[in-house]
């Protein structure tokens, strides 16, 4: 029955989506606020289980040999933005939701090869900004502030 490895990886996908709802359930309720704490989080609780259900019924692609794995040039790369995110988690609540933000977003594009640093610094100022003022004005959900005073 768990032959393909589409099986595989869904149910793994399956289990921690399940693991995840529960824990989003538990998030605790917050009075007189339209949008409460565990929309988002239960929200993508269950478009993974969805996925993970919809990938478990997919055939699996023959694939070569060669295809299955990152190649060795790339692994630095992978490496790379993967450091970059843990360092973006780590440092969010201490400097907060839009300086983090704009940092994650300049270093990993210029980190991945993005050289117009003009583009590169609006699209890294303004989509944290436009982002932290949807969820705090909008949806009434508070990001990490940090250093900045508002």
């Amino acid at each position: 029955m768990f032959r393909t490895k589409n099986k595989k990886v869904s149910i793994a996908l399956i289990l921690i989506a399940i693991v995840y709802l529960i824990l989003s359930f538990q998030l605790p309720s917050y009075a007189y606020v339209p949008v409460d704490s565990d929309l988002v989080p239960i929200g993508l609780g269950v478009i993974l289980l969805l996925l993970s259900a919809m990938l478990f019924f997919t055939k699996d692609q023959e694939q070569k040999e060669n295809e299955e794995h990152i190649p060795k040039k790339d692994l630095p790369i992978v490496l790379g933005v993967i450091c970059f995110t843990i360092l973006y988690i780590a440092l969010l609540e201490i400097i907060g939701f839009i300086m983090t933000t704009m940092l994650f977003l300049f270093l990993c594009s210029l980190f991945l090869g993005y050289r117009k640093h003009v583009v590169n610094a609006a699209v890294s100022i303004v989509i944290p900004i436009l982002i932290y003022l949807l969820f705090n004005d909008f949806l009434q959900v508070s990001l990490p502030t940090g250093i900045l005073p508002f």
